[in-house]
């Protein structure tokens, strides 16, 4: 096998342990919330949409399901790692509508596409990991259609002190230990801090305000644990 046949394997293998560990941690609640952001996003049959932060590919394989054959989607990420992953995923699905799915190495914080290009767009765990937030959603209002929305899935942070407290407890005590024994510590260490700088849902509806949408509204699911960002153009 040549080495970069090695790599793709090697993430592949990865990405099955990340997918595998989500559905235990979340007792496969992780599935659901995908699900409803998808639903949020107003996506429907023959739309042209965007996953932004794709990674490897869940979400947009989703889109794909809910446009269909006559739609189009597009998964764009940073990681051309995780977007091997994607592309694998893909080759390995009998499904033809996934089949449509193009994927493309991009910056969130550029999109690489012209002003109302789509029919709604969705964003899972990536907004919480941009270096510019109102950039980010300031490049996902331009490139939506007039009247369309996005959903923003992500881990929610808390305002009350006794969730936030159990949150924390959680990860520290249950999701880092479990996620060391896929050899995955460092990925998931990283989201008491990530989680803690990232904005309140409060926050959010405001940002997303001045980054042009007519209508921002965060909801928060899972006992408060996530939240989803539903904005219209």
């Amino acid at each position: 096998m040549g080495s970069s046949m090695a790599h793709q394997a090697m993430n592949w293998v990865a990405s099955s342990c990340v997918i595998q560990l989500n559905d235990w941690l979340s007792f496969g609640q992780h599935r659901i919330w995908k699900r409803m952001a998808i639903s949020w996003s107003g996506a429907k049959e023959g739309d042209c949409v965007l996953d932004v932060c794709c990674g490897s590919g869940d979400l947009a394989i989703l889109l794909g399901e809910k446009v269909g054959v006559q739609g189009k989607v597009i998964g764009l990420d940073f990681s051309e790692e995780q977007l091997l992953v994607a592309v694998q995923r893909q080759k390995d699905s009998p499904v033809a509508c996934h089949q449509t799915i193009e994927w493309l190495q991009g910056d969130a914080l550029k999109l690489p596409f012209t002003d109302g290009t789509f029919d709604a767009v969705t964003v899972g765990y990536g907004l919480r990991n941009v270096v510019d937030i109102p950039q980010a959603l300031h490049e996902i209002c331009r490139v939506l259609r007039k009247g369309s929305k996005a959903s923003i899935l992500d881990f929610n942070r808390v305002k009350n002190p006794s969730i936030f407290a159990l949150g924390e407890w959680i990860l520290d005590n249950g999701v880092v230990p479990v996620a060391t024994l896929y050899g995955l510590r460092e990925e998931y260490e990283y989201l008491k801090t990530s989680i803690a700088s990232f904005p309140t849902g409060k926050e959010q509806e405001k940002l997303a305000a001045v980054a042009g949408f007519s209508y921002a509204r965060h909801f928060e699911i899972a006992g408060g644990f996530m939240g989803v960002l539903v904005v219209r153009k």
